[in-house]
C-alpha cells in the first residue's frame, strides 16, 4: 500500500492542532502526516504540589518532556514525580500536553492515518560541540513524542561540513553519535524507526551512500529518500521510472516494513538544492515514480514537502491510481484478447 500525506498540518485546515491536522487528512482521503518538530527549545520549572506523586505524562501544566533527576534525563511517561524534580517541558506546539500524545495517536490508528514526525532541519552531529548535544537531547524528545503516538519513523539529517574539522572526523564523529542515539532507543524501548534523510546539499552529510553505510554500521537505522534533495545532489538524475526504481531497489532491504520517502518539485544548481516548488514545475516528475511504484509494489509513504502541502499530496495519490488504473486495464485487455484467440483455436 502507498500511503500520501502532507509534511505538517494541512494548509486548509481550519483548526490549528495536531487532532485537527489528523482528522482534516483523513477528511481529504489521505492516509499520513508527518509532524514538523521546528521549536525544538526546552525550559525548566520545578512542580507544583498537585504534580508531585502523579506520572510525567499526566502533568497538564505545559508540554514536559523530561524530568531531570539529580542530572538524569528522565523520559519514561509513567515515571513518577518527586520532589526535587526538574521538569522539561517544551514550546513545540504539538500538543498543550504530553498525556494528549496518547489520545491523538489512537485517533490517528483509528482514522488509518500513520503518523511520523521530523526534527529541526538544522542539526549538527559532527562538531563534537554543545550544539551537538542540544541536536542529540532534540532527535531523543522526538523519539519520545512519537513514541507516545505510536508513530512510524522519526526522520533527521545529521549534520554539515563546516570547514572547521576533517571531513572524516565529522564522519566518525556523526557515527559515533548515531550509536549513542541508539543505544539510548534501545534501553528506552522506542517502537518507532530512526529514519536518515537523503539530504540536497553537496556540503551536508547525507549522500545516499553515506546513509546506507551507516545502515550497514549501526542495527535500527534505516534509510529516508528524499525525492527532491537526492535528484538536486545528484544534478537531476531521476527521469525515467528505471532511475527511481534503481534508487527504490538500493533501500528496500534496509525498510523491512516501509519505506518512508519525501517528494516535491525542486530546483537546483550545480548538485545544490535552491528551494521546493509544487510538483508540477521542474523537472523532478511524479509519474515515473508512480511507474516505478507499480512495477515493485512496495509498502511505501510518501510525505508531500511541496509549498502546496496536501494539494500535492492529492494530485500524486491521483497520478497513482491514474497508473494503476491504466495497468489494470491493460492486463484486462490482453487477457481477454487471449481468451478470444484461445476460442478462435477451438
Amino acid at each position: 500500500m502507498i500511503r500520501f500525506g502532507p509534511a505538517g498540518i494541512p494548509l486548509s485546515c481550519k483548526g490549528r492542532t495536531l487532532k485537527d491536522g489528523i482528522e482534516d487528512v483523513h477528511n481529504l482521503s489521505l492516509n499520513a502526516i508527518e509532524i514538523q518538530m521546528v521549536r525544538a527549545g526546552v525550559y525548566g520549572r520545578y512542580p507544583n504540589e498537585d504534580e508531585i506523586g502523579i506520572r510525567l505524562r499526566d502533568i497538564e501544566e505545559g508540554f514536559v518532556v523530561e524530568l531531570d533527576r539529580d542530572g538524569e534525563l528522565i523520559s519514561d511517561p509513567e515515571a513518577i514525580i518527586e520532589e526535587e524534580d526538574g521538569l522539561l517541558y517544551m514550546s513545540s506546539g504539538i500538543t498543550d500536553n504530553f498525556g494528549e500524545l496518547f489520545e491523538i495517536g489512537d485517533i490517528a490508528k483509528r482514522l488509518d492515518v500513520n503518523v511520523s514526525l521530523h526534527t529541526p532541519y538544522y542539526m549538527d552531529l559532527g562538531s563534537n560541540n554543545e550544539l551537538t548535544e542540544s541536536c542529540i537531547d532534540s532527535i531523543r524528545r522526538a523519539a519520545t513524542v512519537l513514541n507516545a503516538l505510536d508513530g512510524e519513523i522519526v526522520v533527521t539529517s545529521l549534520g554539515l561540513y563546516t570547514g572547521r574539522l576533517p571531513e572524516e572526523e565529522i564522519d566518525a564523529n556523526i557515527a559515533d553519535n548515531v550509536a549513542e542515539i541508539m543505544g539510548w532507543w534501545k534501553d528506552n524501548n522506542i517502537k518507532p524507526k530512526l529514519g536518515i534523510e537523503v539530504t540536497g546539499h553537496q556540503s551536508v552529510y547525507g549522500s545516499l551512500d553515506q546513509i546506507l553505510d551507516l545502515c550497514d554500521s549501526i542495527d535500527g537505522v534505516v534509510p529516508v529518500i528524499n525525492f527532491p534533495h537526492h535528484h538536486s545532489r545528484t544534478n537531476g538524475s531521476l527521469m525515467e521510472s528505471e532511475d527511481f526504481l534503481d534508487l527504490l531497489h538500493q533501500v528496500e532491504p534496509y525498510c523491512k516494513d516501509r519505506i518512508h520517502t519525501a517528494f516535491a518539485g525542486v530546483e537546483y544548481i550545480e548538485g545544490n538544492e535552491r528551494r521546493l516548488t509544487p510538483i508540477k514545475k521542474g523537472d523532478l516528475k511524479f509519474e515515473p515514480l508512480a511507474e516505478a511504484l507499480c512495477d515493485l509494489k512496495p509498502e511505501a509513504t510518501i510525505i508531500s514537502s511541496s509549498p502546496l502541502l496536501e494539494h500535492d499530496a492529492m494530485y500524486m495519490r491521483i497520478i497513482n491510481e491514474r497508473v494503476l488504473s491504466k495497468r489494470v486495464a491493460k492486463a484486462i485487455k490482453e487477457k481477454r484478447k487471449a481468451e478470444m484467440a484461445a476460442a478462435a483455436e477451438e
